[in-house]
C-alpha cells in the first residue's frame, strides 16, 4: 500500500533519512521522536519531563499535520534512557492523554545521542 509522508514545515531538518510520519490509509506511523532541535542540538539536557514535554508536542504536530489529534492514538512505543526517570515521564504523559490511554510499552535504551532521554514512536488510526 502507497503511503503518504508526513513532515509538519515547522520541523528542524531530520538528522537522518525518514519522514516524521508516514499515513497508510487512516493509520498514522509516527518516527521515533527526539527532543532535537535545528543541527540535531539535544533540547533540555537533564530535564526528561521537559524532553517528554517537547516530544509529545512533536508527536502531537505530526498526528494534527495528519489530520488526526491526539485522541487516535492506539499505540505508543517508549523508550527512555534511565527508568530512574519514568515517574517523570508518566507525570508529563498523562497529562497528553487525559481519558481513555493508548496500548503502550517503555523499554530502558541507550538512544541516538547521550544527552536523549526520551523518545516515542507512535500509531494513530485517524477518523
Amino acid at each position: 500500500m502507497p503511503f503518504e509522508a508526513i513532515n509538519p514545515p515547522q520541523f528542524p531538518t531530520p538528522i537522518a533519512p525518514f519522514s516524521a510520519g508516514a499515513k497508510a490509509g487512516n493509520t498514522l506511523y509516527v518516527s521515533g521522536m527526539l527532543a532535537l532541535g535545528e543541527g540535531g542540538v539535544v533540547l533540555h539536557v537533564g530535564d526528561a519531563a521537559a524532553q517528554t514535554r517537547h516530544v509529545l508536542d512533536a508527536i502531537k504536530t505530526t498526528v494534527e499535520a495528519a489530520g488526526g489529534s491526539m485522541a487516535d492514538i492506539a499505540m505508543n512505543h517508549i523508550f527512555l534512557k534511565d527508568l530512574g526517570d519514568y515517574a517523570a515521564f508518566n507525570a508529563v504523559y498523562a497529562t497528553y492523554f487525559p481519558g481513555d490511554k493508548p496500548a503502550r510499552y517503555c523499554i530502558r535504551a541507550d538512544l541516538v545521542k547521550p544527552e536523549c532521554l526520551v523518545e516515542i514512536a507512535s500509531v494513530a488510526h485517524l477518523g
